[in-house]
């Protein structure tokens, strides 16, 4: 037999066969895999409860009710606070407030004729606004009254009270400005358009500009801050829509609020200031301001040189317990 034919007839060697693990490692496997489908299970029935509840919450519109509610209107269950310390529900405000009239806040120069009564030195009116600031009371402007009465817009916590100053005065930007600045408030220039001279005490256009860049609200005496009463009706609106143009172009600012020279007005004067565009004027009737009276009959009180802290504190808590009738003819006059 040929070597080839010796390699065709030897039988085929027996195939190695791996021997079998242990019986202890198979059960350990075999748990492990148990395991690890069971983890797997858990995991996919997680996601989908998961995903169950958020397509409840969504669909849902209690849960998207209430969740809008708490978010966007916190106010619905928290009131806000007015600027009286009562709650607000958002509509018109429906409190007084008072509004205060200086003239001068300077010692009267010797020599001068002018009423007494229109100076307020810088010490007493100092000391006037720190006994008010001691007493709960911060400055706001009548725009912000006018806000507060037609909408409830906040005039912030504490007591509010306007300061107002009238014709013009120099003293106004060189004393005034600075004593409000210190307690962080504001006052209110009532200013003829051709009012005082600069060099007899009148404010310079630059210093107007530095009250209204120091907050101030700026508002309108007329043309030339003489008493109006007796004069023609068609001229005294033309007049006055002129003063107020001229204020609203030269500074920049609203000038809504008219107030009368020297108190005097009678119906024809009133008719005047509505049909001029003002949304309002101040007398010197003194009472507060309530937002049931007539706009263009607010009253003012007058503080005149001499009064002390304590008797300005008395002057306004006396003066919120008077009721005025409506006016027929011109109010009191104060220089």
């Amino acid at each position: 037999m040929s070597f080839e034919g010796e390699q065709r007839s030897r039988p085929t060697p027996p195939r190695e066969r791996r021997p079998a693990p242990p019986a202890g490692k198979r059960t350990r496997r075999s748990v492990v895999m148990r395991q690890r489908a069971a983890a797997l299970a858990s995991l996919v029935l997680v996601a989908v409860v998961v995903i169950a509840l958020v397509h409840n919450s969504s669909s849902s519109p209690d849960v998207k009710a209430h969740s809008t509610a708490a978010v966007t209107h916190p106010s619905s269950t928290t009131p806000s606070t007015s600027s009286n310390g009562a709650a607000s529900t958002g509509g018109p405000g429906t409190d007084s407030v008072p509004i205060l009239v200086y003239h001068v806040i300077n010692t009267q120069p010797t020599g001068s004729t002018a009423n007494p009564a229109l100076y307020v030195p810088v010490d007493e009116f100092t000391s006037q606004m720190q006994a008010l600031k001691a007493g709960g009371w911060h400055a706001v402007t009548l725009n912000q009254v006018a806000a507060y009465w037609a909408r409830g817009t906040s005039l912030g916590s504490g007591k509010p009270i306007v300061i107002t100053f009238d014709n013009g005065y120099a003293s106004h930007y060189v004393t005034a400005l600075p004593v409000l600045k210190s307690l962080g408030w504001v006052g209110v220039e009532n200013l003829p358009v051709t009012g005082l001279p600069t060099s007899d005490g009148g404010l310079s256009e630059t210093q107007v500009k530095g009250l209204i860049a120091g907050g101030w609200e700026l508002n309108s005496q007329g043309l030339t801050g003489a008493p109006l009463t007796g004069g023609d009706p068609t001229r005294l609106t033309s007049d006055l829509t002129s003063a107020r143009q001229t204020l609203r172009t030269r500074f920049g600012v609203p000038v809504n609020w008219f107030s009368y020279p020297s108190g005097s007005y009678d119906e024809t004067v009133v008719a005047a200031v509505r049909a001029a565009g003002y949304v309002g004027a101040t007398t010197l009737s003194p009472a507060w301001a309530n937002p049931q009276e007539d706009r263009f009959r607010l009253p003012r009180l007058v503080v005149t040189g001499g009064t002390t802290p304590a008797q300005l504190l008395t002057q306004i808590s006396s003066a919120k317990q008077t009721t005025l009738s409506p006016p027929t003819a011109s109010g009191p006059t104060t220089g």
